[in-house]
Parts: C-alpha cells; sequence; structure tokens
C-alpha cells in the first residue's frame, strides 16, 4: 500500500504521512529544495529589486521560469519513478543499511508492509519502522532466503557431529538426520552447501553404515551362541528325562 493522493496527475505529498515519517525516522533530512511557489517569490523580488537603469529583459525572466519548470517536470518524474519502485517492494525481504546521527550504521531486515511517500521522497515500513529508500541495499528473493535458512541449519548440524574417527552407533540419529536434510534439498538449495561439506557428509555415511553393519553382525552371533546355549540346555533336559524315565 502506498500512501500517496494524486490530483491533476501529479502526486500530493500527504501532510499525515510527513508526520509519521518525521517521528519515526531520524535518518531523514528535510527538504531543501525550492518549490514553485518559492521560485516564483524569488522571480518577484528580483524584479521588484532589481537596478532600473539595467533592467532585466522578460526574454530572460521567461528562460528563468522555463528551466524551472523543465527541472520541477523532472524531479515530479523522478519522484512518481521512486514511489512506483518503492511500491513494487510491498511484500518483499529488504536489507536496509541505517546509518545513525554517529556515523554507526546497521543492519535492518524484514518485510516491507507498506510505503509512505513525503517531500518527493517514499519511505518504506519495515517491522513497524519507516526507512527512507535511500538506505535500501538488497532486495532478497523468497526462494533465496529459504535456501539460505535450509543451508544454515544442515550447516549448525553437520558442525555439531563428532569427528568421523570416533563415531559410534549412538551417533546414528544425528548423521541420518543431517543426510535427510541434505537428500531432502533442491538442486538449487544444495548450491549453498560447499562441496568440502558434501564429502564430509559421505564421509560420516560411510562410517556410520560401517558400524551399523558391525552392531548388526555382533547381534548374529550373540543370537546364534545364544540359541547354541539353549540347544544345549534344551539337549541337556532331555537326556535328564529320559534317565529319569529309565530308572522309574
Amino acid at each position: 500500500m502506498a500512501v500517496a493522493v494524486v490530483e491533476d496527475g501529479k502526486i500530493v505529498e500527504s501532510t499525515s504521512a510527513a508526520s509519521i515519517a518525521q517521528g519515526a525516522n531520524k535518518n531523514k533530512t528535510s527538504n531543501s529544495t525550492v518549490d514553485k511557489d518559492q521560485f516564483l517569490q524569488l522571480l518577484v523580488a528580483q524584479m521588484k529589486y532589481q537596478d532600473p537603469l539595467e533592467p532585466t529583459s522578460n526574454t530572460e525572466y521567461i528562460s528563468q521560469y522555463a528551466t524551472f519548470s523543465e527541472l520541477e517536470q523532472m524531479q515530479n518524474m523522478s519522484a512518481s519513478l521512486e514511489l512506483s519502485r518503492a511500491s513494487a517492494l510491498v511484500g518483499q525481504t529488504v536489507l536496509m543499511k541505517v546509518t545513525d546521527s554517529s556515523g554507526n550504521t546497521t543492519t535492518v531486515q524484514g518485510n516491507v508492509d507498506y510505503v509512505v511517500y513525503e517531500n518527493n521522497k517514499a519511505y518504506l515500513s519495515i517491522n513497524g519502522e519507516l526507512y527512507s529508500m535511500d538506505s535500501l541495499d538488497t532486495v532478497a528473493d523468497p526462494e533465496y532466503l529459504d535456501a539460505y535458512k535450509i543451508a544454515a541449519d544442515f550447516l549448525n548440524a553437520y558442525n555439531k557431529l563428532p569427528v568421523v574417527g570416533v563415531l559410534t552407533i549412538d551417533d546414528k540419529d544425528a548423521v541420518m538426520k543431517v543426510k535427510e536434510t541434505y537428500d531432502n534439498m533442491s538442486e538449487y538449495q544444495k548450491k549453498f552447501i560447499s562441496q568440502d561439506y558434501v564429502s564430509g557428509l559421505e564421509k560420516y555415511v560411510a562410517r556410520m553404515n560401517d558400524l551399523i553393519k558391525a552392531a548388526e553382525e555382533e547381534n548374529k552371533t550373540s543370537g546364534s551362541e545364544e540359541n547354541s546355549t539353549e540347544d544345549t540346555e534344551k539337549k541337556e533336559d532331555s537326556e535328564t528325562t529320559d534317565d529319569t524315565q529309565k530308572t522309574e
């Protein structure tokens, strides 16, 4: 939503928007340009106090006014383009670099809720505050932000894994979770992961598969030994029963 009023094909500055913008952003500067009324007042004063012995010609006055009118039209066009550009940012995620009065620069990131137009300038409403378009640094694509977040989550989980050489079967869930995260990434999202991490993940998975295989073989061996012991005990019980029956 762009807060602006259009009359006779020109954008009229909003007084309410101006008051909001003035109180919300300390980085804004006051409007120092000369408007048409001020120019006419200066022109009248020039005519009034000109040297009567060497008066300025009417042609020169007309030329000055024509030059100013052309400049004003260019400013109006520039302002309209800026408002149009700012309005296109509504709903987008942007990165602002804001410099305070002490010269310290901070970064502000968020979605643009609406646009306020004041003093021939557009201000973006982000996280409840207004920021000048002059502070705009980056417009981020939503797909890029999603890919960046997923990559950050992957790297965070990867860096929490122990060294490959000290992996145990207890680390199975953590390793497989990292692998699942990577496998579920799109090709675009995988571009955010360097080849070093991909190669490292392959080593983790290979090592974990070896540990799983070893654990399974150990379970089989233990199971075979347990079955052998049970068979022996059953056989001994059977022989004991037969001997008892023979004695009887």
